[in-house]
């Protein structure tokens, strides 16, 4: 089949112009008759719900996927073959979601991917891109060894690698989908500086986040899909907070703003923590942790939050101190340890650490009781199928069923099966590393009112985030970590305005969380 000859139109305000799109999978229309027109020299914020359709649009505009129908201009000239080179050389570059980094390949290697550094010999050549690596990370204001191999730094270093390989090339579109998922509030900063720069050589940026403080702080002009569809394209300055959530949700909704924190009760300490230390971190943490509180850990990256959360549960070694469990001195030495001991985490790497991704739902949810439901080594089809159906229905996961594919899910309903699969241990404390990350705001209120009713149950929660509007909206306290040291205990009242009186919900949650960024910036200049 000859593809069709590229054309090139006359109108140059446009970078992106996508009339038309659909796309189906096997029957599933992902995309229907949808447009996307990004100007030269904004941010144009991509937003919708888990299964919108956003990351497939994406990667027809990247040439990951060919559309079925609809047509594609960048800067003008047509796309006509549908693929990463076509893409590449019409000048974009993306920043992808689930990750495009090589394990087995160093920071540096993965940054050139596809565009290395070669020598007078024509040989591959790392040096030079070590050295250019370096440079890079060292442009952004961060430190990441690009001699490390991917599969050695944590979540964060992974995104600021992906940011660098986009960066790293010359292009007319930059698409960001979800670049802050594993990043601080600091980092941020400084991806948004960058952001500005890039904005005012006339690149076009089109941003996908779940975090609608960013939206508010960075875009121009704003796309909503919704089921597939295109719902509206406006200005930024003419959407409130409150209707791009309708838009996105399709029906009215308090979001966050919306999450009732009362009606728990504070029982008997549950988690006490003195003195406790890990091999590099945290350093002489102190915490008493109650039945029916949640208690949120935020901090800047690096600042010690998830090694906190792995010395808990025993995948790092603890160095000194103690911990104590409903009253009891405990010696937790490995995961196994913790769960004997009524705890559960919740890991902050959902694909690499909390799920089997090409396993089932009921596959998923079983796996941590399988002594549960296997009789004499052999599992029980009808148990695991009970055990299965029963969290579906609490925990209201959206899928076709228990043998549904964990990758047919949105987001927010794989981290619904990673819930359900520590749950079903019965857990009294609940360790949650970025339960919101990467999900809609829609899945976010529910994943965040899911634990609070596990606390109106008894359950005493760690909750660590990086989204500081999910741990106001989640937590009775908060503790602010600083190079593995709790510097500050504060409890949720201390951000509310003092001056309150006939505030919306949802401008009471931004006033707490201007309040507590000020807080951090506060640690951050004095800790």
């Amino acid at each position: 089949m000859t593809q069709p000859e590229a054309t090139t139109t006359n109108d140059a305000r446009y970078a992106v112009r996508m009339t038309g799109v659909s796309k189906s999978f096997g029957g599933v229309k992902a995309l229907q008759d949808v447009h996307l027109e990004v100007k030269a020299g904004e941010v144009h914020a991509l937003l919708g719900g888990n299964g919108a359709g956003k990351s497939t649009i994406l990667k027809i505009l990247r040439g990951v996927h060919a559309p079925d129908t609809g047509t594609t201009e960048v800067n003008g000239k047509a796309m006509t073959a549908h693929t990463p080179v076509e893409a590449r050389a019409a000048g974009i570059a993306m920043i992808f979601q689930e990750m495009s980094l090589i394990p087995t390949l160093t920071v540096a290697q993965n940054i050139f991917l596809n565009n290395e550094n070669k020598d007078a010999y024509g040989f591959i050549d790392d040096r030079t891109a070590v050295r250019r690596a370096r440079e890079l990370f060292a442009s952004f204001g961060v430190a990441v060894d690009p001699n490390a191999l991917a599969s050695d730094i944590g979540a964060g270093a992974r995104q600021l690698t992906e940011i660098m390989k986009a960066i790293s090339q010359k292009c007319s579109v930059l698409v960001l989908d979800e670049p802050s998922t594993a990043l601080s509030a600091e980092d941020v900063d400084k991806l948004f500086d960058f952001i500005g720069k890039l904005k005012a050589d006339g690149v076009a940026i089109i941003y996908v986040s779940h975090r609608m403080d960013e939206i508010g702080r960075i875009a121009d002009r704003a796309t909503i899909l919704r089921d597939g569809r295109h719902v509206i394209t406006a200005d930024m300055a003419g959407l409130t907070l409150d209707s791009i959530i309708e838009h996105i949700v399709g029906k009215q909704s308090k979001g966050l703003s919306g999450i009732d924190r009362t009606g728990t009760r504070r029982g008997d300490p549950l988690l006490e923590l003195k003195d406790l230390s890990g091999r590099e971190k945290p350093h002489n943490v102190n915490l008493t942790l109650y039945a029916g509180e949640v208690v949120g850990v935020s901090g800047l990256l690096g600042s010690g939050r998830s090694a906190l959360a792995r010395v808990l549960f025993g995948i790092d070694p603890k160095i000194s101190g103690e911990v104590r469990i409903a009253g009891k001195l405990v010696d937790i030495k490995s995961p196994k340890d913790a769960i004997a001991e009524g705890m559960a985490l919740v890991p902050e790497d959902r694909l690499r650490q909390g799920i089997v991704a090409l396993h089932s739902v009921k596959a998923n949810i079983g796996m941590s009781v399988l002594d549960r439901i296997s009789h004499r080594g052999w599992m029980s089809a009808a148990k695991s199928d009970d055990l299965a159906r029963k969290n579906i229905e609490q925990l209201r996961i959206k899928t076709d069923g228990p043998d549904a594919g964990l990758l047919t899910l949105s987001g927010g309903n794989q981290q619904k099966v990673v819930l359900a699969k520590w749950l079903a241990t019965g857990p009294r404390i609940l360790i949650l590393d970025e339960p919101t990350a990467g999900i809609d705001i829609a899945s976010k209120s529910e994943i965040v009112a899911l634990v609070r009713r596990l606390a109106s149950e008894g359950k005493a929660i760690v909750m660590i985030s990086s989204e500081l509007t999910e741990l106001l909206a989640a937590c009775d306290r908060i503790l602010i970590l600083s190079d593995g040291r709790v510097l500050r205990d504060m409890s949720r009242h201390e951000f509310d305005d003092p001056a309150h009186q006939e505030h919306a919900p949802t401008s009471d949650l931004q006033f707490a969380e201007r309040k507590l960024q000020l807080t951090l910036q506060e640690v951050r200049l004095n800790g």
